[in-house]
């Protein structure tokens, strides 16, 4: 599948959301991280941000991340909102495979986020039962963190067990994805790429999401960069 690049709105201005976004035309979905204080220490929007956000933009992907107690509970009723992708932490569920098929069942994508210190073999032998893969590369909270290098391992796994499956899952990392960072990701096997602080820190947001994807894309072809 072609590269994709999810900006993360956690490092846009909240208070002015709807503008954010529109800076942003060439992304290829919105990002947006759910954290409700426990499973993370750190509060954001919420569900009814989420839906203005589905209404205000109605034809962009929203990619919700889950950062949150008892996702088997609020996991659907995000996807209920009409959004395209709804991710929830392995951790915090105990009841992953009811969950994503609830989700899929509604029209909405699966996707299994794993913090840096979960491993991903655990997985391994039902990962086809979600449409993405969502890695940690930094502890999950805050934006603008150092990437881990120490997960390019665990991405290469996750490659490993997903082409062994021959399910179209996708691979998707969250943290530290910048110029410096994403070549040796594609090379891990990534392929959707959430960048926050480097887009929305970046003088020209949009140049910036197209800058990077076109970087994954060369060294995905087998290109320089």
């Amino acid at each position: 599948m072609a590269n994709r690049i999810h900006p993360s709105i956690l490092n846009a201005n909240l208070a002015a959301l709807d503008d954010e976004i529109r800076r942003i035309p060439s992304a290829d979905a919105i990002h947006v991280d759910v954290m409700d204080g426990h499973f993370v220490p750190n509060l954001s929007i919420g569900l009814p941000v989420v839906e203005c956000l589905r209404k205000n933009h109605p034809d962009r992907f929203l990619d919700v991340h889950l950062m949150i107690e008892n996702p088997d509970l609020w996991a659907p009723q995000y996807a209920e909102t009409g959004v395209d992708s709804v991710g929830f932490h392995i951790e915090a569920s105990q009841a992953p495979i009811r969950t994503a098929r609830q989700l899929r069942s509604m029209g909405c994508r699966a996707s299994l986020a794993l913090r840096p210190q979960t491993p991903i073999e655990p997985v391994a032998d039902f990962i086809a039962e979600f449409d993405q893969i969502l890695i940690m590369t930094v502890d999950p909270g805050f934006g603008g963190q150092k990437f881990l290098d120490a997960m390019l391992g665990k991405i290469r796994r996750t490659r490993e067990f997903v082409e062994r499956s021959g399910a179209d899952v996708w691979i998707q990392i969250d943290g530290g994805v910048s110029a410096a960072t994403i070549d040796r990701c594609v090379d891990a096997g990534v392929n959707v790429f959430v960048a926050g602080s480097s887009v929305f820190g970046a003088d020209d947001p949009d140049a910036m999401v197209r800058a990077l994807r076109e970087q994954a894309d060369r060294r995905a072809a087998g290109g320089l960069s």
